[in-house]
Formats: C-alpha cells, structure tokens, sequence
C-alpha cells in the first residue's frame, strides 16, 4: 500500500525500530505541516492509507471530502481532531487503537523534570554560567521539597507524577471533577474544601486533563489569579484547557511567578516574538511531553499493526466499522 505519514517534525519515526512493520508498503514521511486543508489533501494525493501524529493534523470535512484515493487513515489515542462522519460520507474506513495500556511515563517525567526546573531556575543558571557570570546573574532557586504540588486532575500520569513528588518531598493535593475528587479521597488523597483553596494553597500547580468540548477554557483567569505570588504553573495536557490570555495576564500581574508549558495553542508555535514563547519567566518546551524515542516506538508500532491488518483484509480497531461492511457487500 502506499502509506503516508504525518507531521513527523522530529524526522525520527523512521529510525525507529517499529518503522521496519511497514516494509514491503510504499512510505512517503511528511516533516512539517501543512498549512492548510488544500495543502494537506494535495499532499494526499495518491495515498491509500494514512498514518496521523496525534493530533498534529486535524481531518476536517474539507480534508475528508477531498481525500482522493485514500482507503484508510489510522491512528492512536482520542480523536476529537478527525470529523468521522464526514470520513464515513467519504468512505473511507478510520481506525484508532483506544485501548488503555498505562500512563504516559516520558509525560509524568518532563512534567517533574518542569517543576525542578523552575523552582530551581535553571535557564538562568545555565545562562549565567555560560556568561562567565558563575552564580552572579541568576535568582536564588527554591528547594522541592516541603513545597506544596497541586495536580489538576486525577488521571494516571497525574498519579505518577504524584509519586516523584512524594519521593522528593513534596506534599500533594488533587482537583478534579466532582467523581474525581471523590475518588481521590475514597484514595485517601488531599482534596482541599474548594477549588479556590487549591489554587491559592498550590506553590505549584500541574494540569492533568484531557481536552474535550466540555474541558476547554475551564481553568480560568481568575483561577490563575488566585494562585499565591511566586507560585508556578505547568502545563504539559494541552494550552486549550486555559482561558486565553489567563496566563500572561497572570504572568504579567505577578500572581503567578513563572509557567512551564510543553504545550501552546496554534502548534507548531514558529514565531520567536510570540508572547508566552518570548516571556522571561516563561520555560517553553516544544511539545515533546510524549516525545521520546521508546514512547514513539509503542505508538506507531500499534499505528501500523493497524496499517497492516487492513493490508490484508482484516482491519481492527475500528472506530467507522459501517465503511468496512460497506465496502465489503
């Protein structure tokens, strides 16, 4: 089959040992993004299945009903970027692997690895060294230990990252929805008495959800001026969770003292003028929460089993299944 892959910014999948379960199909791997829907159904062109990156690029109903050729579009994960009805209307067969198999690890690790990076100012130490300035040039860093970490939400990587804050002395809290918080105390967790208690009481605070249509904007500017001066905010779930402007208002208000972020909306972010990339107290990371060599590996390794069961005529995972017994009748 021909098989196109999208958006692999880091050009790293195919030097992954999982690339080798495509042989014998035709790969073309796309490196940027198109910029736009006509752009990407051109570049389609001619593909018989296609492999997204998350959700890097959205399948709109333009980009459905354009597709030219295109048999099956495969994936790993929540969808909420792909409009299935409208792959459906162009019959063409959408597959995703859904299941559950563990937190995400290299997320929970570049979330803690976030928080000691601010609390410690390590740019600014790094800089300042490089200067010949030594120590001189750069804030006095704060110990993680004793520090309160309020984890906003309680899903499986906020559990782990959980876990390293405890073994570097943190104290923990939770918030989340109302079944959420129930469950955490049912877990013997700190929930605290209102949402504005965790906020206020949080010397950092770390986002934990998913974005869906009920989750968007949901953090608030006032929560965010809420939060105690000198506290730090991270993000590495997704910018859309965050009321826009919440954050540089917060920055810029001295409520909050520095903000971590992995993630931005309008990804990928190019412009080094934009306003919370260029912030000095904020450390912006590219995304790469899930970005790492044997996260990668997992993934698209389940992405073209995918591929590959359809190859020969027995796809799995699939989230359209009506085009299938359609196309089969």
């Amino acid at each position: 089959m021909k098989v196109h892959i999208l958006d692999d910014w880091y050009d790293c999948l195919r030097g992954l040992p999982s690339f080798e379960a495509l042989d014998g199909h035709d790969v073309t791997v796309w490196t940027d993004r198109a910029p736009d829907a006509a752009t990407l159904a051109a570049r389609l062109k001619g593909a018989e299945a296609v492999v997204l990156f998350r959700d890097r690029s959205a399948i709109t109903p333009e980009v459905a009903e354009a597709l030219d050729g295109v048999q099956l579009i495969a994936m790993r994960g929540q969808h909420t970027h792909v409009d299935v009805g409208a792959l459906t209307r162009a019959g063409v067969l959408f597959c995703s692997r859904m299941t559950k198999d563990g937190p995400s690890t290299s997320t929970a690790e570049l979330t803690f690895g976030l928080i000691i990076t601010a609390l410690r100012y390590l740019p600014e130490q790094i800089t300042s060294a490089r200067a010949g300035a030594w120590q001189g040039d750069a804030p006095l860093g704060r110990n993680v230990a004793g520090k309160t970490l309020g984890l906003y939400g309680y899903g499986a990587i906020a559990r782990v990252v959980a876990g390293f804050a405890r073994a570097f002395g943190m104290q923990v809290q939770f918030w989340a929805s109302d079944d959420s918080r129930a469950r955490a105390v049912a877990d013997g967790e700190t929930v605290p008495n209102s949402r504005a208690e965790f906020f206020a009481t949080s010397d950092v605070v770390s986002i934990h959800k998913r974005l869906t249509s009920d989750t968007r904007d949901e953090i608030t500017r006032a929560d965010l001026m809420g939060m105690t001066p000198g506290s730090v905010l991270v993000n590495t779930s997704r910018a859309g969770l965050i009321e826009a402007g919440a954050i540089l208002d917060a920055l810029n208000s001295d409520r909050i003292g520095r903000a971590a972020l992995d993630v931005f909306a309008g990804e990928p972010v190019s412009d080094p003028a934009d306003p919370l990339l260029s912030h000095p107290r904020v450390i912006p990371t590219p995304h790469v929460g899930f970005v790492t060599a044997e996260e990668l590996d997992r993934q698209f390794g389940d992405i073209y089993a995918l591929v590959n069961a359809y190859s020969s005529a027995k796809p799995v995972e699939m989230i359209n299944p009506e085009v299938w017994t359609t196309g089969q009748s």
